[in-house]
């Protein structure tokens, strides 16, 4: 029966799709870096939710073991960044599966300052004999992770191993603590430069929200020569086809989207992989209910699907925001640029030309402060403001018009 195929599309977050469209060259450049030698240059992906960092990210792992290195690495929550110790030590427990089964040589256990047992029982890598390595090291945080990891490195430079990866998403929520006098974030940028010039092929991939790379700057700023930087950004015409049609050509797929469909599914989605996703499992969805319910002829429209992505996507959202925080996203939306960058001149002039009331310049600055620790846009590093959240401007669009619709009309 129809009804049972499976839908291939998958809006997950972070959840692969059934095809990869538009990301070669990002993988292509990835590969150019596990060439080097040594490792000067390390990786941030970086873009918008919904764009397929998380994605991207996990289609790098199977290219780097293919070429021999190793890959460790797991969401950044922040309680794992906090401090020097957490993050120092988030990385041994990432790494220690990978080296557990290594034994340490006599000689680097004499060297690191602790005596052999005399049955001479192998001294494995495993998680318990790193930390005893960082917690015995002397020194600060930086001094005890960098013997760790050069400890590690010389019992697997005599093997087959390329190098290792330490892969974080989620990066963004890496952040120094001077209150507190803890720079997690400075630690990491310090020992993997450090170890880099040392030659030791380890290698830091980071991804996550756009401000996470002027965070590695504002830390130190011998990130912009530590880093290359992809941003991810939507996928182009015949990628956002592939992302839609190439799912559903496999066998028996009792689902056909129309050429008309496939470019407003396009269109609606902006070319966002999550949305091409959200989009197209709701239309499948539908379809084959339809089906199963006796209708001979579905009826399935785009524009219904768009009005269920902004109730599950956007409303939860917009609902947090206050009313004076809608009436200046509303000018925002208004600008023929908002969906790139925008700046509070931007907005006051705008505001003069629309209802309610125009915006001070000091007023759009404290809103755009607030949405921006709410999440809905960000800073960037040349004083611009951008969307944090793909297509939120004709979400803004799309109530506006709702709301203008069902205006009482007065009777004068």
């Amino acid at each position: 029966m129809a009804v049972l195929f499976p839908n291939p599309f998958r809006p997950g977050a972070g959840h692969p799709p059934p095809y990869l469209a538009g990301r070669e060259e990002e993988r292509q450049e990835f590969q150019r870096l596990l060439g080097q030698h040594p490792v000067m240059t390390n990786l941030v992906l970086t873009g918008l939710r919904g764009v397929g960092k998380t994605v991207l990210l996990e289609t790098l792992k199977p290219i780097a073991v293919d070429k021999g290195w190793l890959w460790a690495g797991t969401d950044l929550s922040e309680s794992a960044s906090v401090t020097e110790d957490s993050i120092a030590i988030r990385i041994l427990a990432d790494m220690a599966p990978l080296v557990a089964s290594l034994v340490v040589a006599e000689a680097e256990v004499r060297r690191i300052g602790f005596i052999s047992q005399p049955e001479k029982t192998p001294v494995h890598l495993d998680f318990h004999f790193l930390r005893r390595v960082y917690e015995e090291t002397a020194g600060l945080a930086s001094d005890k992770l960098k013997a760790v990891l050069e400890l590690v490195w010389s019992c697997l430079k005599g093997t087959s191993c390329s190098g290792i990866v330490l892969a974080y998403d989620e990066a963004q929520n890496l952040s120094d603590q001077a209150a507190s006098q803890q720079y997690p974030l400075s630690l990491l940028l310090d020992v993997f430069q450090s170890i880099q010039k040392k030659e030791l092929p380890i290698m830091l991939v980071l991804t996550g929200l756009p401000t996470l790379f002027p965070k590695l700057v504002e830390a130190r700023t011998f990130a912009e020569r530590m880093f290359h930087v992809m941003t991810l950004g939507r996928l182009n015409e015949h990628g956002s086809r592939d992302a839609i049609l190439k799912p559903m050509q496999k066998q028996n797929c009792p689902v056909r989207f129309t050429d008309r469909a496939v470019d407003e599914i396009s269109r609606h989605s902006g070319g966002y992989p999550y949305f091409i996703q959200f989009l197209c499992r709701e239309m499948f969805d539908s379809y084959l209910q339809q089906k199963a319910g006796g209708e001979p002829n579905p009826v399935v429209t785009v524009q219904q699907t768009v009005r269920k992505l902004d109730s599950d996507f956007f409303a939860g959202r917009w609902n947090r925001v206050t009313d004076r925080q809608r009436e200046l996203l509303s000018v925002v939306a208004q600008l023929p640029n908002c969906d790139e960058e925008f700046t509070v001149q931007e907005v006051v002039e705008k505001s003069r030309t629309v209802p309610p009331k125009p915006f001070s310049p000091s007023h759009v600055n404290q809103i755009l402060a607030k949405l921006a620790e709410s999440g809905l846009v960000y800073k960037n590093r040349h004083g611009r403001y951008s969307f944090a959240v793909p297509l939120l401007g004709d979400f803004i669009r799309r109530q506006r018009a709702e709301a203008d619709l069902y205006q009482p009309q007065l009777n004068l």
